[in-house]
């Protein structure tokens, strides 16, 4: 028996054609809504809008012609072919496009949908459930998919009273922002405190006062856009005078600290917060200032394959005292400059390892550095591609290492991950100094050689989607973790990443 599905108007997610799929394959209960149809009948499916229309529209052909109900007309047809619960633990073909409507919904983050129910979907599924006032057990029944499934389902959005984790990441992010005063205020909580900081941050950035965490807030909340609400570059004050002494004491700051919130600050700041598993924005935020100020904070370390502000300034000093030509100039840590930072450590009476610690940039930066009146060789670095034959096995090799751990939002590591702080964590192991970046963030890295035809792709190659990323591993597959699947996995680049792609970035040449 063939059997079509026509789409007559432009109401409807696209993900109800898979239950509708289902429902063909698997048979109808209801005798009056449709014959029972064999598994194995073959199934013809006619698109004629790839946009949405009303569950209503749908309509089904027998094969002479006769219009059969709607799924609207017969609700059964749905409660029919689905199984009663779908629950951690269970695979089935519905839970794709469970997924796929909890991402769009922006209860879960972007990712490849799969036919697996495990935690993070749970999750999700309890986020929903809460905002829609519906019994709070992770479990999809006949109500809860409706709810989900239905063309008029919400955004996620919390308000005040709210309770879980996202809150609390919500409320994590808040902080960083300087936006909630005290780190004693992340609690899980949605309560006065958050909802004065939300409204503070939609002030600043120009969203609509509701204090309420809807699509627009939570999209700006990791956007480049996004304004905090702490001290930035622009600022004078005796906060940002102790900020710059304590940078400078860590090796970061390679001017002398002025009490005025510079590009060279920006630059400093920057570097501390990749140098200490920190957001990457280059404000001083309260995450940022205790970090500073701790006893643990990691000193800088500029070494091979580094390019940022802060290279580019050490590259400056070295011209100063004639150890680098200022072609070599280029904010990339080459071996030029490495060879340049060598001699000018053993010309001033440093162990010549060739990285910039706390002694070499204090020398550098002190003023009684000794010159090197020869200058230095020619040449220089040609951009961020990091070279070695070994290099990318290498990177798969720790990739690999971690496949099965659980994914949990915001983890860097190393027995758990989000997608980016996977990707973060491997390229560290593997010996390539890169800052913590979101999906978001790598969009637009630029440190290395960028990708931008997907069939270009190869093994050990960073590969962004839209809000997802992972490793390239080679003959068409990538590792990363996973939100659908709620662990580190290795599987294909489906047609999923094709469709998603935004850019790979090339780490090793």
């Amino acid at each position: 028996m063939s059997v079509h599905i026509y789409w007559k108007r432009h109401r409807m997610p696209a993900v109800l054609l898979a239950i509708t799929a289902a429902a063909l394959l698997g048979g109808c209960k209801n005798e009056e809504a449709a014959a029972p149809i064999e598994e194995t009948a073959p199934l013809s499916i006619s698109i004629q809008s790839e946009k949405v229309i009303e569950p209503e529209d749908i309509g089904l052909l027998t094969p002479d012609g006769q219009l059969m109900p709607s799924l609207a007309d017969t609700p059964e047809l749905l409660e029919n072919t689905v199984p009663e619960y779908l629950r951690n633990g269970v695979e089935h073909p519905l839970v794709a496009s469970l997924q796929e409507r909890l991402m769009d919904l922006g209860f879960m983050d972007n990712d490849e949908p799969t036919q697996y129910y495990g935690p993070v979907t749970e999750a999700a599924v309890k986020i929903y459930q809460r905002q829609n006032e519906l019994a709070q057990d992770g479990i999809v029944g006949q109500e809860t998919l409706r709810s989900i499934m239905d063309p008029s389902a919400k955004y996620y959005a919390v308000a005040k009273g709210a309770e879980g984790d996202d809150i609390k990441r919500i409320q994590t992010r808040l902080y960083e922002l300087g936006y909630l005063a005290q780190e004693s205020l992340v609690t899980g909580y949605f309560g006065d405190d958050t909802e004065t900081a939300v409204i503070k941050l939609q002030e600043i950035n120009d969203l609509e006062k509701d204090g309420k965490v809807g699509q627009k807030t939570t999209n700006l909340l990791y956007s480049d856009e996004i304004r905090p609400n702490l001290l930035y570059y622009g600022e004078k004050s005796d906060v940002v005078l102790a900020s710059q002494q304590r940078l400078k004491d860590l090796g970061y700051m390679t001017t002398t600290p002025d009490g005025s919130y510079g590009g060279d600050t920006v630059a400093a700041v920057k570097q501390f917060q990749s140098r200490n598993d920190l957001i990457v924005d280059g404000y001083l935020g309260p995450s940022t200032r205790i970090a500073l100020n701790s006893s643990e904070a990691q000193p800088n370390g500029l070494t091979l394959g580094e390019q940022s502000e802060s290279v580019t300034r050490i590259q400056q000093l070295l011209n100063k005292y004639g150890y680098l030509s200022s072609a070599n100039i280029t904010g990339y840590y080459g071996e030029v400059t490495e060879k340049a930072v060598k001699s000018f450590q053993s010309n001033n009476g440093l162990s010549a390892d060739g990285s910039v610690g706390q002694m070499t940039m204090a020398k550098l930066t002190g003023g009684s550095a000794r010159s090197y009146s020869a200058g230095s060789s020619s040449g220089g670095s040609k951009g961020g591609t990091v070279k070695g034959g070994s290099g990318v096995n290498g990177l798969l090799s720790i990739a690999r290492s971690k496949l099965g751990k659980p994914y949990v939002w915001g983890s860097k590591g190393p027995n758990s991950f989000d997608c980016s702080g996977f990707v973060y964590w491997s390229l560290n192991q593997a010996g390539v100094r890169q800052s913590y970046l979101t999906s978001a963030g790598w969009r637009n890295v630029g440190k290395y050689t960028k990708i931008t035809n997907f069939n270009n792709l190869k093994a050990g190659d960073i590969i962004v989607v839209r809000g997802h990323m992972g490793i390239v591993s080679g003959s068409g597959r990538v590792i990363d973790a996973s939100s659908s699947n709620g662990r580190v996995v290795e599987r294909s680049l489906s047609p999923w990443w094709r469709r998603n792609f935004i850019c790979g970035w090339r780490i090793f040449g």
